[in-house]
C-alpha cells in the first residue's frame, strides 16, 4: 500500500521534505473509537477531520480533538460563514482524493487549486504528535504537529490556516 498505491504522492512528499513518520497499517477504522486505539498504539493525539462546506460552495477542512463535538453554527460564526454542512463525497474525492472515513489534512497535496480552507481547533495545537491517514482509512500516521505546520502546509500552499475553539 505505501509507494506503489495511488496515494504515493503523500508519501513521497513527506519523505521530500524529511519528515518523518511511524506508519501502522491496519483493518479499516469506522468509528473513532476505533481511530482512538489507534491513536494510543502509536502515542499521538486523535484528531477527527471534517470536511465541509457552505451554500457559497467554499471548502474547510475542521481538524479537532476526536473527543469534540462539532457545531457548525458555532464554527460558521467564528469564520464569519454562512451555514455550514458536511461536503459531498465527490467533492471530497474530486479535491482531496479521498472519501468518508480517510480524509485528513494530508489530502490537502491533492489541493493544487486552493479550494480548501484549513481550520484548526486551538486543542489541536497543543499535540505533538497527531495520528491521521494518508487518505486511506487501512493504514495511521504518526506525525510530528509542527512538522505538518511548518513544512508541510508552506510546501502545498496552505501556510494559513485558522484556529478555531469549538
Amino acid at each position: 500500500m505505501h509507494k506503489n498505491s495511488k496515494y504515493h504522492i503523500i508519501y513521497q512528499t513527506l519523505d521530500k521534505l524529511g519528515i518523518k513518520y511511524q506508519c501502522l497499517q491496519h483493518n479499516p477504522i469506522m468509528t473513532m473509537e476505533e481511530g482512538a486505539e489507534i491513536s494510543k498504539i502509536l502515542d499521538c493525539t486523535s484528531c477527527k477531520s471534517l470536511f465541509l462546506t457552505n451554500k457559497k460552495q467554499e471548502y474547510y477542512l475542521l481538524l479537532l480533538p476526536a473527543n469534540k463535538k462539532l457545531s457548525t453554527q458555532k464554527l460558521a460564526q467564528q469564520i464569519g460563514s454562512t451555514h455550514l454542512s458536511f461536503a459531498s463525497k465527490e467533492a471530497m474525492e474530486n479535491i482531496l482524493c479521498t472519501y468518508p472515513g480517510a480524509i485528513s489534512i494530508l489530502g490537502l497535496i491533492y489541493d493544487n487549486e486552493n479550494k480548501v480552507h484549513l481550520l484548526i481547533d486551538k486543542e489541536i495545537l497543543e499535540a505533538t504528535y497527531i495520528g491521521c491517514h494518508p487518505c486511506v482509512n487501512t493504514c495511521s500516521l504518526k506525525i510530528k504537529l509542527e512538522d505538518i505546520l511548518k513544512l508541510l502546509l508552506p510546501e502545498i500552499n496552505h501556510k494559513d490556516f485558522t484556529i478555531v475553539e469549538l
